[in-house]
């Protein structure tokens, strides 16, 4: 048998590279996360070779008694997690999940509410460049200037003012408690339905360490990765009495057939996330992220909203006259990897940005707890209080490797393909 170094070496050497990047980095990127082994097995099984349109019991190939098996272990897993009445596991993506929604519930030109993507929300809410914003009315809401939480009076005004058809609710950078049930509130006294889109919370969501959405909203579309620790893929929860509409939005309405490697890994990390271990584990993710506040506001950075209740926090670099892009570059010549951020009110364009925004789940996925975050946290104030200064950088990278060896990330994987390099 011929193995992959063998035959086509750059490509080898580019996964063994970003192999080694990631093991030697700090990784802070909220949306990102470590999956366990188990789910790499899984994604990287002969399922990907098996058609499967349609779904379990009713597909269009021959072949899928046993792909039926591990979707239907993949429904069955995520409605016990999150206490749903149905299940779709067949979308590649969060954006494609939302996608089937707005498919299946509005017509071109309804009115829907969504968070301001400049205060926190998300592409697939109504950017005007995505399909939510060129085929949609959409009516963003914020948060407040006062205190830079979501503002519920607003948002029962703005509603009650345009009426809108859907109210889509959850952010991608937003570091406090969403309040679900107000938002039902406003629902249901302005004729909407709502859409959650738990992407970034949903492991929180799923130990019952944020407040669950599925009680409180005819939909609720996901990721599976980020704090939820599956594979890079998406999800749909719904009431029983929309399943056929949503199952019908996905297939046959915008995809063909499912990647049946995927679900399975999916399939994977729900039952690890039905665990106890994993409660320790995104309680561990919550306290990281409250100590990155923390400590970063020590130092004399503006957090902004003042803190966090989740995995993640935004830090506004505007008052030290720095912009979120130089500030992730810096970063990452030392091997720390955040991402530049808009914040509420930002009066820098999204390419520049005034902030960045920090998250807490890789780190914790490493094993890395409060101690290792005050010198991340040590790291990352050298690196801007030197910006321009390499010799900073360089110390600072020197630092972080040696963190980093001390959690050892894919170990196994990483040896064996470093024999087959040298």
């Amino acid at each position: 048998m011929k193995h992959l170094w063998e035959v086509d070496p750059e490509i080898f050497r580019a996964i063994y590279n970003e192999t080694k990047r990631q093991h030697s980095n700090v990784e802070l990127i909220a949306s990102e996360n470590f999956v366990e082994m188990l789910v790499l097995e899984a994604q990287g099984s002969v399922l990907t070779n098996k058609y499967a349109e349609g779904y379990p019991g009713a597909r269009w190939y021959g072949g899928c008694e046993y792909v039926d098996v591990v979707e239907e272990l993949a429904i069955e897993r995520a409605k016990e997690l999150f206490g749903a009445e149905h299940a779709n596991v067949q979308p590649h993506s969060g954006a494609q999940a939302n996608m089937a929604i707005f498919y299946a519930m509005l017509a071109i030109g309804d009115k829907i509410l969504a968070m301001n993507l400049a205060h926190g929300g998300h592409l697939t809410h109504g950017h005007r460049h995505n399909f939510s914003g060129k085929y949609f009315e959409v009516i963003p809401y914020g948060v407040s200037r006062d205190n830079e939480r979501l503002d519920y009076n607003e948002i029962m005004d703005l509603a009650r003012k345009h009426s809108p058809k859907m109210i889509i609710v959850g952010a991608s950078a937003y570091p406090r408690i969403i309040d679900f049930k107000a938002i039902r509130e406003i629902a249901d006294k302005t004729g909407a339905f709502v859409l959650v889109d738990m992407a970034h919370i949903a492991g929180l969501i799923a130990t019952g360490l944020h407040p669950d959405p599925v009680p409180y909203a005819e939909f609720v579309t996901t990721t599976t990765h980020k704090t939820l620790r599956g594979p890079r893929a998406g999800m749909i929860l719904c009431q029983k009495r929309f399943a056929k509409k949503v199952d019908a939005a996905i297939f046959p309405g915008i995809q063909g057939g499912p990647l049946m490697h995927v679900i399975a890994a999916k399939a994977v990390a729900f039952k690890q996330a039905m665990q106890p271990e994993f409660k320790d584990y995104q309680k561990k993710v919550v306290n990281n992220a409250k100590y990155l506040a923390s400590e970063l506001a020590k130092r004399g950075y503006r957090i902004v909203s003042g803190g966090t209740d989740n995995h993640l926090l935004l830090v506004d670099l505007a008052p030290r006259n720095i912009t979120g892009k130089d500030a992730a570059e810096a970063l990452d010549r030392a091997r720390i990897t955040v991402n530049k951020n808009l914040i509420p009110f930002d009066l820098k364009p999204p390419t520049v940005t005034s902030g960045i925004r920090l998250g807490s789940p890789s780190i914790t996925s490493r094993g890395m707890g409060t101690d290792e975050v005050i010198k991340i946290c040590s790291f990352i104030d050298r690196v801007l209080t030197s910006l321009g200064n390499e010799k900073i950088v360089e110390t600072v990278k020197k630092e972080v490797e040696e963190l980093t060896e001390q959690f050892p990330l894919y170990e196994s994987i990483r040896k064996e393909m470093k024999k087959r390099i040298d």
